[in-house]
């Protein structure tokens, strides 16, 4: 327990250094000298809360007082358009994803703001979608799925949280890429709902994020899981191979969830939020956490590269977007 708690000390004190080197300059001099909102654009209880909090309570001993609003509804971009409108002063932050940052804005007719509203900080998490499937399809990769639906056109079908997600759009790219495959999408309002239809055998396949509801069903044998759309193997769960090794080079998805400010934030108070993210991203617990909940931290981000990685996602979708018509949305 000692051994523990020196462990810990010494980090502290290697995160108070780093910080302690960040500049500071002109108007960013006595950031931030009152408490800095994070709004999560869903309800409470949510990934939201399990991705954000963490990120919260970090920056409360690292930066200052740092707090959580609510502001959900429209699937995310109420509390993205608010963000998007407030001063850009670093007070209030969005935590974002390919769903608030890219799809909102390239599907919604007035979503109340852009992709280009915001700047990019820290990406926090990756996540993967994992093609799952219920043991009566007779496939155990995507290369007998794809064989499986061209021998049965319009009989297999899959579950998704919704229309115009990024598991929606995955799905309909998986189709394509396979040759125009007939399989019929249900949209649920949740991945858990459709994932146990699947465990009940209502649907086919879910295309849902990596989780550990589908590990244990997948251990369980209720469900098959073929997949994942991933760059890599997750860490988490080794014996799943990726799209790309299952033959699909094309067939790449990484959700995220990350840190954004208004799009005129100076460029001093996103570098100090930045490096102090950076500092309680590096914390093994904080990393562990993540981990257990089926999610890859990042510990290695910045905002050019998390703003790199908003503009493939947002090259990526937008044909997959165009191709089904959901940009007249």
């Amino acid at each position: 327990m000692a051994s523990f708690s020196r462990r810990r000390f010494v980090h502290a004190l290697s995160g108070a250094a780093a910080l302690a080197a960040i500049p500071r300059s002109g108007q960013t001099a006595d950031y931030p000298s009152r408490p800095i909102r994070l709004v999560l654009p869903y309800g409470a209880g949510g990934a939201g809360d399990q991705i954000g909090r963490p990120w919260v309570d970090k920056m409360s001993s690292l930066l200052g007082p740092t707090v959580v609003e609510y502001i959900g509804g429209a699937g995310g971009a109420i509390g993205a358009a608010t963000v998007a409108r407030e001063e850009p002063d670093g007070y209030s932050l969005l935590l974002g994803n390919g769903s608030t940052q890219v799809i909102i804005p390239l599907t919604s007719r007035n979503p109340g703001y852009s992709v280009d509203d915001f700047r990019a900080i820290y990406r926090l998490i990756s996540t993967s979608l994992v093609f799952a499937v219920h043991p009566s399809v007779p496939a155990a990769n995507l290369r007998e799925l794809i064989a499986h639906a061209r021998a049965n056109p319009g009989k297999l079908s899959y579950g998704t949280p919704g229309i115009g997600t990024g598991n929606h759009l995955v799905g309909e790219s998986f189709k394509q890429q396979a040759g125009a495959l007939d399989i019929v999408h249900v949209p649920y309002r949740g991945i858990s709902q459709a994932t146990n239809d699947l465990a009940g055998g209502q649907i086919s396949l879910v295309i849902g994020v990596m989780s550990d509801q589908l590990k244990q069903l997948g251990e369980a044998g209720k469900v098959r899981l073929l997949a994942v759309t991933s760059e890599k193997r997750l860490s988490g769960a080794p014996e799943i191979p990726t799209a790309v090794e299952s033959g699909m080079p094309d067939l790449r998805y990484e959700g995220w969830f990350g840190i954004f400010a208004p799009r005129h934030t100076d460029d001093a108070i996103i570098d100090r939020i930045a490096q102090a993210t950076r500092v309680a991203m590096a914390d093994p617990a904080l990393q562990a956490s993540y981990r257990a909940q089926g999610i890859e931290p990042d510990s290695d981000s910045s905002p050019e590269k998390f703003q790199r990685i908003v503009d493939t996602t947002t090259a990526s979708l937008a044909p997959v977007i165009k191709s089904i018509g959901l940009s007249n949305l």
